[in-house]
């Protein structure tokens, strides 16, 4: 999208996009799932590709460690089953993609839990543009141990 600076229009990658068609929702996903499984295969219980008009966002799900012997505390509302089973439900957000129209450079956003946002990024090749695959990678890299 265009943004108006001091009178003149510059173009910004984390504004904008164009709605994701059926048919590359499809595409994207299934390139997402290959590539997760082939490279992160065993560090996710679940993948979770979900669109919504020009955002494709990518959550997983993971076994949570178990807990220590004393836990949970005597007054802690759920049980120790309970807990694990909120935790196994919680989804890991990695990351968001924005469509421009070509398949092979989407915009990325990060998910930053300390903002609890998707936050700009760069693909590892410094680039605000690249590969569903790469985004994945870096997200999947530090969230999916």
């Amino acid at each position: 999208m265009n943004v108006a600076q001091r009178g003149r229009w510059v173009w910004s990658p984390d504004r904008g996009g164009v709605r994701i068609p059926e048919l590359v929702q499809r595409r994207t996903e299934e390139r997402l799932r290959r590539y997760a499984e082939e490279h992160f295969g065993g560090r996710y219980t679940r993948l979770v590709v979900r669109f919504r008009g020009q955002f494709c966002y990518i959550d997983a799900y993971t076994e949570p460690e178990k807990p220590g012997p004393h836990w949970p505390p005597a007054d802690w509302p759920e049980t120790r089953e309970e807990y694990l089973e909120r935790l196994r439900n919680t989804p890991t957000h990695l990351c968001r993609l924005r469509y421009f129209g070509d398949e092979e450079r989407w915009g990325f956003g990060f998910f930053a839990y300390s903002s609890e946002k998707y936050e700009l990024s760069v693909f590892p090749s410094g680039e605000f543009f690249g590969p569903p695959e790469d985004a994945f990678e870096v997200s999947a890299n530090l969230y999916l141990h």
